[in-house]
Parts: C-alpha cells; structure tokens; sequence
C-alpha cells in the first residue's frame, strides 16, 4: 500500500486517488532562459521515478509538466543578446529536451507551453475578479490574499508571519504587500496579448494554475516541485485555484529537497550552479541518476566531486555484475572449481535474492524511498556475486535477477546500457577529462609490449610511468594488458 508525505497536512497518507486506478499529477517545470542545472536534475529525476513507480502499480497516469516560456528572466536575456524573448525561449526548450532525453527521463503526458495558453490564464483572471478576489490598478490585476482565509495552509505560516519574512517590492498600488499579480501590463518592447486590462502578460502562478486545471480538470492528485516553491508560488496557486472554483486544488503535495554544492547552497550569487551538461562532460547520466536517487527525494542532497566520484563507483559495481552475469553461460550454471559454501549458506542467499522484489516495492510503497530500494539492490548485486563464485547455482536463479535489475531497474531510470557500452562511454568521458587519446595510450602499450619482448625493461618501466603520469594505470595479465584511468 502506497503511503505518501503530504506537505499539506505535514504526514504520511495511504495515496487514494480520485478515480480508481487514474492519476493526475502535475510537477512545476523549468523557466526556459539558459541552460538547465543540477537542481533542475533532481526535480525533473523524483518525479520521473514517480510516474514511472506509479505506472508499475498500475495506475494510468496523466503526468503534465509545463515550460515557462514567458518571464522576466528570458527578456532580460534577449535583451543582452539582442535577439527575440522567442528565439531564447526556443532555443532553451531545446536544450532542455537534450539534457532531458540523456538524463533518461520518460516524457510526460502533456508538457504544455505558458504562450500557448494565454486565453484559459484570461478568463481564469477574469473569474477571480467576478468572485472579488481580485482587483485591478493602472492595468495590473492582483490577487487580494486577505479574501482567501485559507491562505498560508501550505506553508503553515499566518499572513503577520508572511509580511514579516516576505521580501517583496514595494508597491503602493496593493492593497497588502503580499498581494501578488495575476496580469502585468505591458512595457514598451516586451511581449504582450490583448486583455480587458490592456495588453499584458499574464503572472507566473496564473500559468500553473491555468494549466493545471486544463489538463488535469479542477482537483489534481498530486502536485509537485521543489521546496523552494512551496511560499510563494504553491500557496500562490492554491489561492487563486480554490478561489476560482471553490474546490480543494490538489489532494497530495509532493516536495523534493535542496541540492548544495559543496557543501554550500547553489546560487548565482556564490558562482557555484553547475549545469547539468557540465556534469555530463565528466559522469554517466546513470551516476547521476544514481547520486540523486541514493538520497531520500525530500532530503538536501551534497553535490560534489567526492560524491559524484563515489555514485561512479558504485554504479561500475552494478555494471561489473551484471556484466559477469551476461558472460556465463547456460541457464546460470557456473562452470569451474568454485568455493563450493555450504547447502545452507547457498539456500541463504538463495533466499536473499528471491526476497528482493518484496523488499523494493516495500522501500518505493514507504513514500518513494529511492534510497531504501537502491540499499537492496546493492544487497543484490553483493548476493549474486557470493553466488557467481560458487558452481550450485540452481539453473533459474540468474535469468530471475536479470530480471530483476531490468524491470525494477527501468522504475529507477537505471541499469537500462549494455555493460560493455556503458564502460566504453565512461571511459570516454574519463580519457577527454584527462585530454589523452586513446589511440595514443594503445600505441603506447604496444611500444611497452615490443620493449618487453626485446627484454628492454628499462624503457618498458619508462612507458608505464609516463602512462601513470598521464592519469593511466596498466594491468598485465595473462590474456594481455588493459588500462584504466586513476
């Protein structure tokens, strides 16, 4: 039974839907103005996980994510480059798309564009006014929070409490300073659609909104984001969605945690927002996936070499025994003299591996606990590397745990590369951090491997170290010698 936390009521909640066996859910999506970054990452990641588990389960799902494609931040943008606010929103969306397709994501149901939905934003404005939550100055419509008594259930602060935290402009033309803007007039040279105000644009939490409840109908399931969005933008949405219809807005409101770097909260201001393509130029989009998913999706994740360096790592492990699972053959016999353990130990971990599909979807049902079904793969891929050492294996066991890494692997977004591929793009990835060609260290070795032949030790041991100065450690064996990056 799937228990979700809710940040409405601040528990855990069995999650029932509003119709059986269909779910609507709606996560904020990004604002389209450069590139995106490991913030982005991990909401875009906790959420895929959540369609995905949901489907698993059984559900049909209708995930929609938006794009913001009108904003501030893009006219300053164009502005800078000296192009079109929609050339900028263009080109983002596309780099978007990029990051997202490599990060392994499934595509929502719908992932509506603002721009394309200026007319619902309209009459939704315009309903809020009918219904005296609204009211419009100098071409501006705002939204009233005093009229909403509810305002505030989200993040659970009072209104006093709000005004007092609240870092917002000035404007004389509030009624209270927490009010927020439902439609802007228009400036000189910014993007503008008719309206009963005047030309305008419409605020950012109308979109959501607007959207939302377009594609979802008025009472969504689950909403989401990150917790950064929780005050303003999703008290915000909840305001003008429940004013609007008079019915509750969403049912269960799923948050993910902050991403620091470092050690240190990412911003623009500290320099330190590292782009999820940077990221890519050095890790897998699996490691990454990995990272963010061995943490709890509510808790702060540490984004840094170190850790990224140690999500690597043991992500080479998976790899490394599911590829020795593909190398034997038969139906899982192992052939050779292996440490023949005990009938009781091999029905141990027998036993182990076959409890594997309880106790992942036990960890997911305990709301999504990614980190908890990861905890069991690993005692998996440990599990079955006990047994590839001995030669009992009964003949079903291994064709059952590749399945296991297939099917409960796909929820994750992991394990989906052949191993051999997988390898070959880390390596890759490692030989342009290093900026060392690989046809390069082969002719090295091969000069390293005539020297030997010749008996010229001296300068076999000078080609070694020059590799190791290069960041290439070599390996002689008897099948030949392999290298690998430090």
């Amino acid at each position: 039974m799937l228990r979700i936390y809710n940040t409405l009521s601040g528990k855990k909640e069995v999650f029932k839907p509003l119709r059986a066996k269909k779910v609507g859910m709606y996560a904020c999506g990004v604002t389209v103005y450069d590139f995106c970054h490991i913030g982005h990452a991990r909401s875009t990641v906790v959420f895929d996980v959540i369609f995905r588990y949901l489907r698993f389960l059984g559900y049909e799902v209708t995930y929609v994510r938006n794009i913001t494609d009108v904003d501030d931040k893009i006219i300053k943008k164009a502005d800078v480059e000296g192009v079109t606010w929609e050339e900028i929103s263009h080109r983002y969306i596309g780099e978007f798309s990029i990051d997202m397709e490599a990060l392994g994501l499934e595509k929502p149901t719908h992932e509506p564009k603002a721009t394309d939905h200026i007319g619902e934003m309209i009459r939704m404005v315009e309903g809020l006014m009918e219904k005296g939550y609204a009211y419009q100055t100098d071409g501006d419509v705002f939204f009233s929070v005093e009229k909403f008594k509810d305002y505030g259930k989200l993040s659970k602060r009072s209104l006093d409490q709000m005004r007092a935290g609240a870092r917002v402009e000035v404007d004389e033309r509030k009624g209270n300073p927490l009010d927020f803007a439902l439609w802007k007039a228009s400036k000189p040279g910014e993007p503008a659609w008719d309206s009963p105000w005047g030309k305008g644009r419409p605020g950012w939490h109308i979109e959501c909104s607007a959207m939302s409840q377009g594609y979802l109908r008025e009472t969504l399931d689950i909403h989401g984001g990150g917790k950064d969005l929780i005050f303003p933008h999703h008290e915000n949405e909840i305001a003008q969605s429940e004013g609007a219809t008079g019915k509750l807005f969403a049912r269960y409101w799923i948050h993910n945690g902050f991403v620091n770097i470092n050690q240190e909260k990412m911003s623009k201001s500290l320099g330190n927002i590292l782009t999820i393509r940077e990221i890519f130029n050095r890790y897998h989009p699996e490691v990454i996936r990995l990272f963010l998913l061995s943490h709890h999706y509510r808790s702060p994740v540490d984004f840094s070499d170190r850790n990224l360096t140690e999500a690597k790592a043991g992500m080479d492990r998976f790899y490394s025994t599911l590829q020795r699972m593909g190398e034997l053959k038969g139906e899982g016999i192992v052939s050779g003299e292996g440490r023949r353990s005990s009938k009781k130990g091999i029905r141990k971990t027998v036993e182990e591996v076959e409890a594997f599909p309880e106790r992942f979807q036990a960890a997911m049902d305990d709301d999504f606990n990614t980190a908890l079904a990861l905890g069991h793969f690993h005692d998996l891929a440990r599990n079955l590397n006990f047994l590839m050492e001995d030669d009992r294996i009964p003949a079903n066991l291994l064709p059952s745990a590749r399945d296991y890494f297939r099917r409960f692997g796909d929820i994750l977004g992991l394990f989906q590369c052949a191993p051999g591929k997988y390898f070959e793009e880390q390596r890759r990835r490692e030989l342009s951090r290093i900026r060392i060609d690989e046809a390069q260290i082969n002719r090295m070795i091969l000069e390293r491997q005539e020297a030997r032949r010749r008996k010229e030790w001296k300068r076999a041991d000078e080609i070694r170290e020059s590799l190791a100065s290069m960041g290439i450690s070599l390996e002689d064996g008897p099948t030949g010698t392999t290298w690998k990056t430090k």
